[in-house]
C-alpha cells in the first residue's frame, strides 16, 4: 500500500490555499455594473466598450437634469441621464485599475482619473478634486457585473464566426429593483431608469476627442 507523506499532504493543502488567495481577487476585480456615488445623487453604469471602460449616468435622484455647466452651448441642454462620466478608461498594466478621464458636470471640465475595484462591492475613484465624483471617493455597487456588450465589442477582423451561436441579447440592460406581487413600482425621483446598453449611446459608440 502506498502512503502519502504528511509533508507532501501539507504541500498540497498550502498550494490550494495559495491558489485560492490568488484567484479570488482576480475574479472579484470587475468594475462593470451599476454604482451609486458617495452622496447618493446618481448611479453610474460602467461597461466595457471597444476594449475600454466607460461609465454613464443610469439613474439620478432628481430627474430632468441637464448639462447646463458645459462650456459648449450646444451641450448645455443635453440630459444628464445617459451622459458619459467615465471616458475611455484603459487598464493599467499589472494592476486591477483603469485610468482615463472623468467628466465633472458641476464645472463642465474633464479631469484625469483612476478607478479601482475594492472587493466586489466598492469602486474607488481618484484623481479629480471638484464635485461629487472627485476627491478620492468610494462608490457602492447596486447592480451586478455586466457581461461584454456584443454591440460595443465587435469581433476582431479575421475572427472565426460560429453559425451555431444565436444573436446575443443586450447584456448591459439595467437590473430593475425587485417588487412584491401586486406592487407597482413608484414613478418618482427614486424610480429606476433603464438606459440599456451604454455601449450603444452615441457619445460612447462614436466618441469625440476630449479636451
Amino acid at each position: 500500500m502506498l502512503h502519502c507523506p504528511r509533508s507532501f499532504a501539507r504541500t498540497i493543502a498550502f498550494s490550494g490555499l495559495f491558489l485560492a488567495t490568488v484567484v479570488t481577487p482576480a475574479l472579484a476585480a470587475d468594475p462593470t455594473g451599476d454604482w451609486k456615488v458617495a452622496d447618493g445623487v446618481a448611479t453610474i453604469r460602467v461597461a466595457q466598450c471597444s476594449g475600454n471602460m466607460w461609465g454613464a449616468v443610469s439613474w439620478e435622484k432628481t430627474p430632468g437634469g441637464t448639462d447646463k455647466n458645459n462650456p459648449d452651448p450646444a451641450k448645455q441642454t443635453r440630459p444628464t441621464l445617459g451622459m458619459p462620466i467615465l471616458i475611455e478608461m484603459k487598464r493599467k498594466p499589472g494592476v486591477d485599475a483603469w485610468e482615463g478621464q472623468v467628466y465633472n458636470a458641476k464645472d463642465g471640465q474633464f479631469y484625469s482619473s483612476t478607478i479601482k475595484p475594492v472587493g466586489t462591492d466598492q469602486l474607488e475613484i481618484q484623481g479629480c478634486v471638484l464635485g461629487f465624483l472627485c476627491g478620492g471617493e468610494t462608490w457602492t455597487r447596486v447592480g451586478p457585473p455586466i457581461p461584454l456588450s456584443v454591440a460595443g465589442n465587435p469581433p476582431k477582423p479575421g475572427a472565426p464566426k460560429s453559425a451555431a451561436t444565436p444573436p446575443a441579447p443586450k447584456t448591459t440592460g439595467s437590473v430593475a429593483p425587485a417588487t412584491k406581487p401586486g406592487q407597482k413600482q413608484a414613478a418618482n425621483a427614486n424610480a429606476s431608469a433603464d438606459i440599456g446598453d451604454i455601449c450603444l449611446l452615441p457619445e460612447i459608440a462614436h466618441p469625440t476627442p476630449t479636451r
